[in-house]
């Protein structure tokens, strides 16, 4: 499946943008690219994964910064 032009273009099958949305976010992981759909409700989408954790807010937000650092390599 060829799912890039000549141009640069990346082209999604309808699968994918059925399933995931239309929307996405490059991420440049340095060996890698990462595509991670953009919720159409973005404060919705970050309410409705906090309600399926049993950690508290401060839980959250330390675990945040804490992958955060890891990923940029501190």
């Amino acid at each position: 499946m060829r799912v890039s032009t000549d141009d640069g273009r990346i082209y999604l099958p309808k699968s994918v943008r059925k399933e995931f949305g239309e929307e996405f976010e490059l991420i440049d992981r340095g060996d890698r690219l990462v595509l991670v759909p953009v919720p159409d409700d973005p404060l919705e989408a970050l309410r409705e994964e906090a309600r399926k954790s049993d950690k508290t807010a401060d839980e959250l937000k330390e675990g945040a910064l804490d992958e955060a650092l890891e990923e940029a390599g501190q």
